[in-house]
């Protein structure tokens, strides 16, 4: 009895050690619990940052096709060398000039080709002259100076204006290109009949010409062109006028 009461004695006085933890076990909490995971980052922030970093590439390149076109169209057009201008006297003195409108009907003309994509740096010319000699009737030139391109469709296009729907200017013969002996420049010219609120009308010529730096439509209202509506002589006479009135820019 007294062997078992020494050996249950020896027992209660040997203490068990705690079982070994497992290296892969999670510690616990002070309050007995596992810590949560931490969360997972968000990926939200990076998407927007990749995002952005596109549109941004896509900006920039945009930005740089827009320069490089810009210096193609920029050097499509020519040189500025010429500009119309408005003397006073024209055909060797045969016209003098009687009114410059070119601040006002001028202004307008170069309102409306501001946006042209065959013009540049555009100004207005309008300008009227009468004959020095008895003969009745008005010379009447609207043109431009600048840098124009496509020079063909320009002076068609300046032929077209003059007989438009909404005008009363009507066109009697369709425009004739006429290149005169010893000019390497082409002239349009064609037949037209204006109507005034009147009632009263003129049948008369009118011929254009384009080059790279100026433009013209030249309307020969006089007593002696209206009755012979000769074009090819108009057009020389045209010619005549382009010569006069365009000077070199200084």
């Amino acid at each position: 009895m007294a062997r078992r009461l020494a050996g249950a004695e020896y027992c209660s006085d040997v203490s068990i050690p705690p079982a070994p933890q497992s290296p892969y076990q999670m510690p616990l909490a002070p309050w007995g619990t596992a810590p949560p995971a931490p969360p997972e980052k968000s990926r939200v922030g990076l998407i927007a940052a990749i995002i952005g970093g596109v549109f941004l590439l896509i900006i920039v390149v945009l930005l740089v096709a827009l320069v490089v076109i810009g210096k193609r169209v920029e050097n499509s057009y020519p040189r500025a060398e010429f500009s119309l201008t408005v003397p006073r006297t024209l055909l060797d003195g045969r016209f003098k000039l009687t009114k410059d409108d070119s601040p006002t009907m001028g202004g307008t003309l170069q309102r409306s080709w501001r946006h042209s994509w065959d013009a540049e740096a555009v100004h207005g010319v309008a300008a009227v002259y009468q004959p020095n000699s008895i003969e009745r009737g008005d010379l009447v030139v609207t043109g431009m100076y600048g840098r124009f391109k496509n020079t063909d469709e320009v002076r068609s296009r300046v032929l077209a204006d003059n007989g438009s729907k909404n005008s009363r200017v009507k066109v009697l013969t369709p425009p004739e290109d006429d290149t005169p002996s010893g000019s390497r420049i082409k002239i349009s010219c064609e037949a037209v009949t204006r109507t005034w609120a009147d009632g009263a009308t003129l049948s008369y010529p009118v011929c254009a010409w384009a080059d790279g730096n100026t433009w013209a439509r030249v309307a020969d209202m006089t007593l002696l062109a209206s009755t012979n509506l000769d074009l090819k002589a108009t057009a020389r006479s045209t010619l005549q006028i382009r010569s006069e009135m365009v000077k070199p820019i200084t």
